[in-house]
């Protein structure tokens, strides 16, 4: 989709002086038209100055004013269309798996688990440079929300969506999301890959460290944040409009657990770290900065600039008008006398 926008709009504002500059210039014409009828009938005035030209000082302004407009235009910076670059960057390629189940609703971190992880993923991005990001999602199941890119702007806009809701399945698969983490990054093996992942460690669907002995083979380092409480804290859910606590098919109030030990494990199989998450620190930034002494790779990415400046025919134009003006002269040339251009009554 082509679009177009103005990238410094303020500088639009200068339009509102042109009103002004039209009022000066026909309070001046106007003074001199009464200054040449002081001097008697104005055709006779005409026949003694035949240099006179009425009609020149307005093509001059008109000329002058559609360079002015032109250059505010300029100014403004007008972009349209669209521009994709390819570029190379020393970096190393970074994959988030972001556990979305309902227990991470839990409020034992403040607002609540998944909120405050979103945020320091939000953070995260914001300092990111040259490495590549991408995004898992996991709960009964994984899915890649966004895959490894440095395209920011569009990691944060994602991230910013994601809740439990968006999950079909829930529970919790550490293992599944290994694996779809290991299908993620892109192939070669002397590439520097690293996977994080932030759960409540508790699993329910599968093996997360035969999965992630599986992942150390190729190469994969996993780093690991416990996010939660180890004495348990239950599901906060919006029932009727009233808040309540998620219950189990007994009618039992569900109570989740941080499970550190799982964590840990998955961690020492491919030599990564394990954070536990609190309040005051998730633990993302220190993790990020282990992954930041990883060899660094050359890494290849397509960046899509929706907007590529246009500014350069609005210049040429008015360089042209500009000249026009200065070439216009406010008097008739005697040798061109002949010549009628502008030989029109106003």
């Amino acid at each position: 989709m082509q679009l177009f926008r103005f990238a410094n709009p303020d500088f639009l504002y200068l339009l509102l002086l042109l009103p002004l500059m039209i009022f000066i210039f026909i309070i001046s014409d106007i003074r001199k038209r009464w200054t040449i009828r002081k001097l008697g009938d104005l055709k006779l005035v005409n026949d003694l100055i035949p240099e006179l030209s009425p009609a020149r000082p307005v093509v001059k302004f008109v000329t002058l004013m559609g360079a002015v407009v032109l250059c505010i235009i300029v100014l403004a910076r007008p972009q349209f269309g669209s521009k994709i670059e390819d570029i190379k960057k020393q970096g190393v390629e970074v994959i988030i798996a972001l556990d979305v189940s309902n227990s991470m609703l839990a409020e034992d971190i403040q607002p609540n688990r998944l909120t405050r992880a979103k945020q320091a993923i939000s953070r995260l991005v914001d300092n990111l440079d040259n490495d590549k990001i991408g995004l898992i999602v996991f709960a009964g199941d994984a899915y890649t929300q966004i895959p490894v890119t440095t395209d920011y702007v569009s990691a944060k806009m994602f991230l910013s969506s994601i809740n439990p809701a968006m999950v079909p399945k829930q529970g919790t698969a550490i293992g599944a999301a290994i694996s779809l983490g290991m299908r993620s990054f892109s192939p070669g093996e002397d590439k520097s890959k690293a996977l994080i992942l932030i759960t409540d460690g508790e699993n329910h669907e599968d093996d997360p460290v035969s999965a992630a002995e599986e992942a150390s083979k190729v190469g994969i380092i996993i780093h690991t944040i416990g996010i939660g409480s180890e004495q348990g804290v239950p599901v906060p859910v919006i029932s009727g409009g009233r808040k309540d606590f998620l219950k189990d098919i007994d009618g039992n109030t569900v109570i989740t657990k941080l499970d550190e030990e799982i964590l840990k494990k998955v961690a020492l199989s491919t030599n990564g770290n394990y954070v536990r998450a609190n309040n005051s620190n998730i633990g993302l930034d220190e993790i990020y900065n282990e992954i930041r002494k990883m060899k660094k790779q050359e890494l290849e990415s397509t960046i899509y600039t929706e907007y590529n400046d246009q500014f350069q025919i609005f210049a040429a134009l008015a360089i042209i008008l500009l000249i026009l003006e200065f070439i216009i002269m406010d008097r008739k040339n005697r040798k061109l006398a002949n010549i009628r251009l502008f030989n029109f009554k106003v």
